[in-house]
């Protein structure tokens, strides 16, 4: 049985992905005090991906979600599958993590082969494309850039690979971008499948999937962890809090350290109309995911149905989908000149956690307790990813043989006002993106 496209009082965005993924598994309600192994909050990658590895290690576990799987987040990004971070790379995380740096690098490079691997292992229908994923660079100086960020990850065992201008202009079929570097076990997926096969795969194992039940209030009384609804209690010996950027969206008290440790920003996603295959075939003929160097990333990736899958930003918030359109469009005949007018079907937004440091942060909240949030805009492979370390973490495998650096949740100073100016950073971004660097 099959639920409809809507939450209680909480609809759909309209996007691509809610178009046309069909509709998730018929999910009860958290009523009265349920008891348990594990408790994760959050249906999304990350929780779903805790459920199914716990379920396949056969610990109970109950997963609790404030509207559906998937309605955050993890089923309204742009589904591409990147195994690296934004903005550092492993010498980076390493200096700042130490040996914990090193396991989470590991985690970090092999994180989109987790996702395909889980995605081919359960038979779950993502649209799912390990085509591989590129980043081309948009000036000389960023091609430096590249090629210090493709030796860092090749150093660490990634099978990456640089690409000079005239490579990448036969990979991408544009002479927008100078070279780059690729990584093949990347790609793309349909993201609102995939979280709610992933869901569908969770039950299946026998993990118990409670919608519709914001949580409002977490504790550790009496040696266990007390997960409360309006209408239900969860017991469980350990937690996993994992609901990211949404973290305060339904209760400002649910572990207010760890909402107002990042800030919410919102990320407009954009799916063009079909575009022929005389003109497709000549724009990213491989059907790589691309993300760029600027920091108002350029990205697109097709999907399965024809479509070029893409995004922006404007920086002052309002009426963004028709500011949107034009700009964009605008944008994809410069990168390919050859695709002519452009017209989008659809334009959706969903928020993502930015840390002012450009780190995921990951957290103890206590005896067997764990939570991360700051995604940064590369969260779909990370988030399976950490989902399966977290499972380990609460089947008691050693702090020492785990990915996961831990850090005491700090709260970005003025946390309001930070959110309401976060879109002004774009105006910063595109001046640095005007600049050479080297």
């Amino acid at each position: 049985m099959a639920t409809g496209g809507a939450t209680e009082g909480l609809g759909w965005p309209p996007s691509l992905w809610a178009a046309v993924t069909p509709a998730g598994p018929a999910l009860p309600a958290l009523e009265g005090m349920v008891e348990t192994e594990v408790a994760v909050i959050g249906a999304g990658f990350t929780g779903l991906s805790t459920a199914i590895h716990l379920r396949e290690a056969g610990i109970p576990c109950i997963v609790v979600e404030a509207a559906e799987p998937g309605w955050g987040a993890s089923g309204r990004n742009n589904g591409q599958v990147i195994p690296t971070l934004s903005r550092h790379d492993p010498a980076a995380i390493i200096r700042r993590h130490g040996a914990a740096g090193e396991r989470f690098v590991a985690v970090l490079r092999d994180s989109a082969a987790t996702l395909f691997d889980l995605a081919r292992r359960h038979g779950i229908a993502a649209e799912a494309e390990q085509a591989g994923w590129v980043q081309p660079a948009h000036t000389p100086g960023r091609m430096r850039v590249v090629e210090r960020r493709m030796r860092d990850w090749e150093s660490h065992g990634a099978p990456v690979a640089l690409l000079d201008r005239a490579a990448l202009r036969e990979m991408l079929g544009s002479d927008a971008w100078f070279g780059g570097f690729t990584n093949p076990t990347g790609g793309h997926v349909n993201p609102l499948a995939l979280a709610r096969g992933m869901a569908a795969t969770a039950l299946t194992l026998g993990a118990t999937i409670l919608a519709r039940s914001p949580v409002t209030g977490i504790a550790h009384q009496g040696g266990r962890w007390l997960v409360r609804s309006e209408r239900g209690t969860v017991r469980a010996r350990a937690l996993v809090l994992a609901t990211n950027a949404y973290t305060g969206t339904f209760n400002r008290s649910l572990a207010p350290e760890i909402a107002m440790s990042v800030v919410p920003v919102l990320s407009w996603q954009m799916a063009t109309r079909p575009i022929g295959d005389n003109v497709a075939r000549s724009i990213i003929p491989g059907r790589q995911a691309m993300s760029d160097t600027h920091g108002e990333l350029y990205f697109a990736r097709w999907d399965a149905r024809g479509r070029l899958v893409t995004g922006g930003a404007v920086a002052i918030p309002a009426n963004q989908p028709a500011r949107l359109r034009p700009m964009i469009g605008a944008r994809l005949q410069r990168l390919w000149p050859q695709i002519g007018e452009v017209q989008f079907d659809y334009v959706w937004s969903g928020n993502i956690g930015m840390t002012t440091d450009y780190f995921p942060h990951l957290h103890r909240l206590g005896p067997d307790g764990y939570a991360w949030a700051g995604c940064n805009g590369r969260a779909v492979a990370l988030s399976v990813a950490l989902g399966r370390e977290f499972a380990r973490a609460v089947q008691g495998v050693p702090e020492a043989e785990l990915g996961l650096p831990f850090t005491d949740p700090r709260p970005v100073p003025l946390h309001g006002l930070a959110r309401r100016a976060a879109s002004l950073m774009l105006m910063l971004y595109r001046w640095r993106d005007a600049r050479e660097v080297a």
